[in-house]
């Protein structure tokens, strides 16, 4: 007997959760029903695909080469639906895009709003998260990333440059003319041991040796930063939002940044995630170019 594609369907959701209870969730299955259906996938092909043990099911080596044939064939089947239905003018169904809180909180919202607005069948989920997106996984359709990923079967796309200066809100910080005055200034940051991109570390950029205040997500500190708490790099999209900091030192501490859009390699062949694509990165473009323009 052959593997059915809803086994596979399985499957490729217990590979991504590496868990029975979690693909369980996702697929509105009991978790035991799951388990059964790992099972009877396993006796059809005649080869173990999951190590199990008390942390998660993770994948033999049988099961990593059946997960690069279940993905090929899951987009096929997507691309197929995509075919057979055509082309619409507008777009439906469900997308969701990673990004860091950064830009989650401050340039997604408007640009997925846009986007929505011109396609009211759609559904857009941004998901925020201080740390990579694991599109393998799944955890996203897409991603916005800070840097380029080195490794996975990826498309990866420059969006757009941007720019972070040093900002406050004290009064007397915002009178500083000199990078030396700034020793001893309490400084607003990332959490050292939790920055994900070397792309983050801004510390050197500001002749600091420690953050006094700190956190793992982008909107905390500008919070702290509206607060008084010191000076902090902050990106200039975010500066409108926040009309108590002020940019100092502007000749002397200037960072560029990029974000590219990252996408499965496969999803090239998705009309529908390719017109989404391209309205969001144009979305972006815009959205940056127009936050910068105010900052």
């Amino acid at each position: 007997m052959g593997a059915s594609w809803d086994d596979i369907r399985i499957f490729l959701q217990v590979a991504r959760a590496e868990s029975l209870s979690a693909a369980g969730r996702h697929l509105r299955m009991d978790p035991a029903t799951v388990g059964r259906r790992i099972g009877r996938l396993e006796s059809a092909i005649g080869s173990v695909l999951f190590l199990r043990s008390p942390q998660g099911y993770a994948l033999t080596e049988a099961g990593t080469r059946l997960l690069d044939h279940a993905e090929e064939a899951e987009e096929a089947l997507k691309a197929g639906s995509e075919a057979v239905v055509g082309s619409t003018e507008q777009l439906s169904g469900q997308i969701r895009i990673g990004a860091p809180d950064g830009t989650a909180n401050y340039v997604l919202p408007q640009v997925c709003a846009d986007i929505q607005s011109q396609n009211p069948d759609l559904e857009i989920q941004i998901l925020a998260a201080p740390r990579l997106i694991n599109l393998s996984k799944r955890e996203a359709d897409m991603a916005v990333m800070v840097s380029r990923p080195e490794t996975g079967r990826l498309t990866v796309q420059k969006i757009v440059d941007y720019k972070l200066h040093l900002a406050t809100a004290d009064p007397s910080f915002q009178q500083i003319k000199d990078v030396d005055e700034l020793s001893g200034v309490p400084v607003v940051g990332y959490i050292q041991d939790m920055i994900f991109d070397s792309n983050l570390d801004y510390l050197a950029e500001v002749g600091a040796s420690s953050v006094q205040l700190s956190s793992n997500s982008v909107a905390v500190q500008t919070m702290m930063l509206r607060a008084g708490g010191g000076v902090g790099i902050v990106h200039d999209f975010v500066l409108p939002f926040a009309p108590e900091l002020q940019r100092i030192l502007t000749d002397r501490i200037s960072l560029t940044r990029t974000f590219y859009l990252v996408r499965h390699a496969s999803d090239r062949r998705s009309d529908r995630l390719q017109r989404f694509a391209a309205l969001l990165v144009d979305g972006i473009r815009r959205e940056v170019a127009r936050l910068e323009g105010l900052a």
